[in-house]
């Protein structure tokens, strides 16, 4: 499919991904939600992908927010369906079955932040803004931001967030736990890759399986988290790259994974 709002490249077993509207400050329109549900559909089904980079086009803007001319003419149905294709994006980008690394270059803000948020881990520049300011036109966050947000930093810190609208800074974002790593912009991207460099050398059905754990046992008591980790456990043992893993580690050599 050839994307009109966004660009999708793959190096290896990394593949980028770049909201690529820079004059709209890369802000999500109705038509960039709908490619990148076809790109991240695109993306799960393919295994020879291990890593995945999310960012934003230009140096302003990682993703500045939703379309606001589309907000305007929102009515209840046509919010609640906006709302729902939203989270449902987001909720694919949550449950791939490869990490996924947020680059937040630039501005974060509202559908920006909350897209982010959906990602394993955030990497920012240290001029990068994050923040949801949907208040600020009368409205609250919509594509998963009062729940995600509050589950990161907690719920007072992400009440204070999102009752006045305020930005943070980059550093501020680091210190409540809102992103995981703060770089020069000129480092940015080059940590990013190195990070997913490193993922893809792991075994890949491992790391599938550690991430729905961590995401199922985040929602539910720690028995049960820990139940669901036993039969993931399980499942793994019957793989070849569990084989492979343990007999590599033996020998001492590098293991050569191929998610079978």
């Amino acid at each position: 499919m050839d994307y009109k709002n966004i660009k999708f490249e793959v190096d290896g077993a990394i593949a980028t991904v770049t909201i690529n509207r820079p004059k709209a400050l890369n802000a999500l329109n109705d038509e960039t939600i709908a490619e990148l549900d076809h790109c991240f559909t695109e993306i799960a089904g393919n295994t020879d992908i291990r890593c995945v980079i999310l960012t934003g086009e230009g140096e302003k803007a990682f993703v500045a927010g939703a379309d606001i001319g589309e907000l305007a003419v929102c009515n209840v149905p046509g919010g609640r369906a906006k709302c729902e294709r939203g989270q449902a994006v987001f909720f694919k980008i949550e449950c791939l079955p490869q990490p996924v690394i947020a680059v937040i270059n630039g501005f974060a803000l509202g559908g920006g932040c909350e897209i982010a948020m959906a990602c394993d881990f955030r990497l920012a520049s240290e001029k990068a803004k994050l923040g949801q300011p949907e208040v600020n036109l009368g409205i609250i966050p919509g594509y998963g931001g009062t729940q995600r947000l509050a589950r990161l930093v907690g719920t007072g810190k992400a009440k204070q967030m999102i009752f006045t609208g305020d930005f943070v800074s980059a550093a501020e974002a680091h210190r409540i736990g809102l992103v995981d790593e703060v770089y020069p912009p000129e480092e940015l991207m080059t940590k990013a890759r190195e990070l997913a460099a490193k993922i893809c050398t792991k075994g890949p059905l491992a790391t599938k399986a550690a991430k729905e754990a961590i995401n199922f046992g985040i929602e539910v008591d720690l028995e049960s988290g820990c139940a669901f980790e036993a039969a993931q456990f399980a499942q793994i043992c019957a793989t070849e790259d569990k084989t492979e893993g343990t007999r590599a580690f033996l020998e001492k050599r590098p293991a050569d994974f191929k998610g079978q």
